[in-house]
């Protein structure tokens, strides 16, 4: 690799033939000899292009030849007081890491990735961000792994930060080659690796409606609150309530699978660049026509209960994964305007079934964004954790499985013998980890749902509303969602783990367009 300093002369192979997740595709490696080369390698090591972002990757030695291991992804902290915790943070964690699967990484390579703000030249990014590059080599130090190598990419350019060479790095940049034109480009192609556009695209998927339609969702979440959550508060009705949020779920999904079959071809087709992100957003576009307004209302504010939530975890695997996570998406988009915080929910589910279906992208990303909406949310965490550490879902699906198994048996039970009721069975989800909020496992004896009154909102005028795009219907104002008991009175900030998508998360939006943005990620 054509690093400087302590790696000169060192190269370093990147097997395209290995995606973002590690599944192998064919035999194949590229060798990487020089920091343009490096940087154009950066969205192929982890299969989408990298935002506002620090990127570590870890090199392993064979053979006199660095081969890249781990990689870990942070967003670059808005206040520069924050680099040198997160330089730590994210260095600690990638060795760490390495270290618990065996294999301590000889040096690290590192990419700061962040185009131009307002008034600002690629080049003033690059000298900005010179302090958080130096915090990164002296935190990769202090562990004993250098840094061979650290760029910055900003608006088609990159630069070295360890190149004394202006002949090999000059001060004003290195233009990068057009996507898709180099060797390893050509590599990746054949080997099958695809990348799956850029973090904003990816979070765009799952961001709330900022059209005129989220008033109309949002005065349905008003008034289905009024109605539902007293409900789901009373322990008579509660499971009740279950029971319908979740057969509604089921012909919701049965719709989206028979749209599918009508269309002829996948719901969610795979994201491959600009392409494969149009094509992402039809398939959208064509699962919030099929889902209203009160059904998508309904559908949010019963699975704020926490048992209700579990078993739709349920539908992680077979026919079930595919429409239950085009729902799952479908619900997050609908969380808008004072219902944000709901989206945790939803988004711990898309992050559940993408990790059970083997995408550790899409998984890392949801559960940023459900931390974003709800740091304290417990399911986010754990299930957060667990995907960072590179742990198996398969002990998590077996305790589902097993949940599933064991109420239909007490289903049969009970409907053959009239007099014994139907105890509920503890969380699954919780049990796999052995962990449940509410205190040992099957303990708790009150509803698994925390309610705080949402402020009332001053009703306008419906010309008024109706002039501001994007702004709060004047329906009755609702009542905030109920939130587990699980997660305890205090809020702690969510954990930031090394990984590939992992990061800090706080909800924005856009001012137009169908989705929102999201600044970071977990």
């Amino acid at each position: 690799m054509g690093a400087r300093g302590e790696g000169r002369g060192r190269e370093s192979r990147v097997d395209p033939a290995h995606g973002a997740s590690g599944v192998p595709f064919a035999e194949h490696q590229v060798t990487l000899r020089t920091p343009a080369e490096l940087a154009d390698a950066l969205p192929y090591l982890l299969g989408y292009r990298p935002e506002d972002s620090i990127v570590l990757a870890a090199l392993h030695d064979r053979d006199g030849r660095g081969r890249f291991g781990g990689r870990a992804r942070l967003g670059i902290p808005g206040n520069a007081d924050d680099w040198a915790s997160v330089a730590r943070q994210l260095t600690e964690g990638l060795v760490k890491g390495s270290e618990r699967r065996g294999a301590l990484p000889e040096s690290i390579v590192a990419f700061l990735c962040q185009d131009p703000k307002d008034g600002e030249s690629a080049r003033e990014v690059m000298e900005r961000l010179r302090p958080l590059a130096q915090l990164l080599r002296k935190a990769c130090g202090a562990l004993d792994v250098p840094v061979i190598e650290a760029l910055c990419i900003s608006d088609g350019r990159f630069w070295s930060y360890c190149c004394p060479s202006a002949q090999c790095c000059p001060s004003d940049g290195t233009p990068m080659g057009l996507p898709g034109t180099s060797v390893l480009a050509a590599a990746a192609t054949y080997a099958g690796l695809q990348i799956r556009g850029s973090l904003r695209e990816f979070r765009a998927r799952l961001m709330p409606w900022e059209t005129a339609a989220a008033l109309e969702q949002e005065s349905a979440l008003d008034a289905v609150s009024t109605s539902l959550i007293p409900r789901i508060l009373d322990d008579e009705s509660r499971t009740v309530v279950a029971t319908e949020t979740l057969d509604l779920a089921h012909r919701v999904m049965r719709r989206f699978a028979d749209s599918t079959s009508a269309a002829g071809g996948p719901g969610v087709p795979t994201v491959s660049g600009t392409a494969g992100m149009s094509g992402a957003l039809s398939a959208d576009l064509r699962d919030d026509e099929l889902l209203r307004h009160d059904e998508a209302a309904t559908l949010i504010l019963g699975l704020q209960d926490r048992t209700t939530r579990d078993r739709a975890a349920e539908w992680m695997e077979g026919d079930e994964a595919g429409p239950a996570l085009r729902l799952w998406r479908a619900l997050a988009r609908r969380c808008v305007g004072p219902y944000g915080e709901h989206a945790a929910a939803p988004l711990t589910l898309v992050g559940w079934v993408a990790w059970s279906s083997g995408d550790e992208l899409e998984a890392r990303e949801a559960l940023a964004m459900a931390l974003g909406a709800d740091p304290g949310y417990l399911f986010a965490r754990l299930l957060h954790q667990a995907c960072n550490e590179g742990l198996d879902p398969e002990s998590i699906r077996r305790c589902l499985r097993k949940e599933r198994v064991d109420r239909a048996d007490a289903e049969a039970i009970a409907s053959s013998v009239p007099s014994v009721p139907s105890v509920p069975s503890a969380s699954a989800a919780s049990a796999a980890f052995a962990v449940d909020a509410d205190g040992p496992s099957g303990s708790a004896s009150t509803p698994s749902t925390r309610v705080a009154s949402r402020r009332r909102r001053k009703p306008r005028s419906t010309a008024s509303a109706g002039s501001r795009p994007g702004s709060r219907s004047s329906g009755t104002a609702g009542t905030r969602r109920p939130r587990s008991t699980a997660d305890g009175s205090s809020t702690p900030e969510a954990p930031t783990r090394a990984g590939d998508g992992t990061g800090g998360g706080t909800r924005s939006r856009r001012g137009a367009g169908r989705h929102g943005t999201k600044q970071g990620d977990t």
